[in-house]
């Protein structure tokens, strides 16, 4: 019988170094044991959902930090502040432009609200990963209908692809409608030059960030900025308190309430050795000829606006390894356990908390898969990621599809068929199919790539079949 604690005291006593979320890399020193501070609501306590004491001081702290009207500390993770943010800028059956590289939760939102949803695509980078979205993709999909409501992309993304968020919020604004942004991966940005800023202060009307994902807080604190003449505080709060749990942790207020205060009184020291790190980092991977790290250089204009560098993007085709293969290398033979890897590439996530030994570690690391003489062998083409983010058909609503009534059948079978279930790739959670969407053949194909390389394939049953809607 395996207990979760064990499992974790085992990883702590262990070697592996965490290149993944959450921020702190288990690496901040408290000596307090949880159940000590772990209260409800009581006296002098205050209360999440309606702050007036020591939660509504935090909060105002964390807005002042950010350059924010209004912050909401959210323990339930980015996905509640996307669903809430939603929720509160469009109608029930609104009509919304989204960007197809969601998190699951905007879809969530869409099916929720029964909304009507319009995709943005974004680009594919040069070196196999989805780019940005594009100011001329936003301008060019409210010219053509007027009915679109709000706007919601994802930027920074998952490997770090950051959109020109002021014109797109200017572009936004201009058709009267506001603009919000899933900046769950980045909450840091805007504390260094060395980064790119953060959509808070580029326009944005409502922002979300996961502050356990680059930040020194733990796992499901996140925050959400509102700034926004379009949406109503009030709304925004009121969802907040349907989609948020009533029996916040404390233990979480507090974490975020510490990070905000490290970010005010000390941000300067942790950001400048941070940047010398990472700088570092590139500098003397650039010299590798087998293994590729993404750098800056390696995004073009028409591909995204920036690039976070605090997302090592690393790619190994060159000694003939997949994404997968590189992956599990470094995690099996050298203990470095990376956030995620898809297709051709793998993603190490840094914090402003990972060590020197850290770094090194995975340079020394990737400096031997260089050296080592390439095999000749790929299992995933470099085309892999733009057919599984194709875009697909939209044949009715995802509130639709999801409450018709469904069946489970072969994938063979299902070519043609109106997909009835969400598939996707977890990480990142972007849906490769989305409910009310057509099956088509290339889909498939796609499907079944990842179910042969042992992709984690949410969707498809072990025995290979899928929802669809019947008649």
């Amino acid at each position: 019988m395996t207990y979760i604690k064990d499992e974790l005291c085992k990883l702590a006593s262990s070697d592996m170094y965490p290149l993944h979320m959450p921020g702190h890399k288990r690496r901040l020193d408290c000596d307090i044991n949880p159940y000590t501070y772990d209260i409800t609501e009581i006296d002098g306590f205050d209360n999440l959902h309606a702050a007036e004491g020591i939660i509504k001081e935090a909060e105002e702290r964390a807005a002042a930090l950010w350059g924010a009207k209004s912050s909401f500390f959210l323990v339930n993770g980015s996905t509640c502040g996307i669903l809430a943010a939603l929720s509160a800028a469009l109608p029930k059956k609104g009509h919304l432009l989204m960007a197809r590289n969601s998190h699951k939760a905007a879809y969530h939102a869409a099916y929720l609200r029964e909304l009507q949803v319009t995709y943005l695509y974004p680009v594919f980078t040069e070196f196999g990963i989805q780019g940005g979205i594009l100011p001329e993709q936003v301008e060019a999909a409210l010219e053509a209908d007027e009915s679109i409501e709000a706007v919601f992309l994802t930027s920074p993304t998952y490997d770090g692809i950051v959109s020109d968020i002021e014109k797109i919020a200017e572009i936004a604004h201009q058709h009267g409608i506001p603009l919000i942004v899933d900046e769950a991966h980045g909450a840091h940005l805007g504390f260094h030059p060395y980064f790119p800023k953060s959509a808070i202060t580029l326009g944005a009307d409502v922002v979300i960030q996961s502050l356990h994902k680059t930040l020194p807080a733990p796992t499901q604190t996140a925050i959400l900025h509102w700034n926004s003449s379009y949406i109503k505080k009030e709304r925004l709060e009121w969802f907040l308190n349907i989609y948020e749990t009533s029996s916040p942790s404390y233990l979480f207020l507090a974490s975020m309430d510490e990070c905000v205060r490290l970010l005010t009184e000390e941000k300067e020291k942790y950001f400048d050795a941070y940047e010398k790190r990472l700088k570092d980092f590139y500098e003397k991977a650039s010299h590798f000829s087998n293994v590729e790290v993404m750098g800056e250089v390696d995004l073009k204009e028409t591909e995204g606006f920036a690039k976070d560098p605090s997302k090592l993007v690393l790619r190994a085709t060159k000694a003939g390894l997949s994404g997968e293969e590189l992956y599990q290398l470094l995690r099996e033979k050298y203990h470095l356990q990376l956030e995620m890897c898809q297709g051709d590439y793998a993603l190490a996530m840094t914090s402003i908390y990972d060590s020197e030994e850290g770094f090194d570690r995975l340079y020394a690391a990737l400096e031997e898969i260089d050296k080592k003489e390439a095999a000749a062998r790929r299992t995933i083409t470099p085309q892999f990621l733009t057919e599984a983010y194709a875009k697909r058909t939209v044949r009715i609503s995802i509130a639709e599809a999801l409450d018709a009534k469904t069946a489970e059948i072969g994938l063979k079978e299902s070519v043609g068929k109106t997909a009835g279930a969400f598939v996707y790739l977890y990480p990142p959670g972007i849906p490769m199919l989305v409910p009310g969407e057509e099956i088509s053949k290339e889909a498939v194909a796609v499907i079944k790539t990842c179910r042969e390389n042992a992709f984690h394939i949410h969707g498809v049953t072990e025995g290979g079949k899928i929802k669809v809607v019947i008649s």
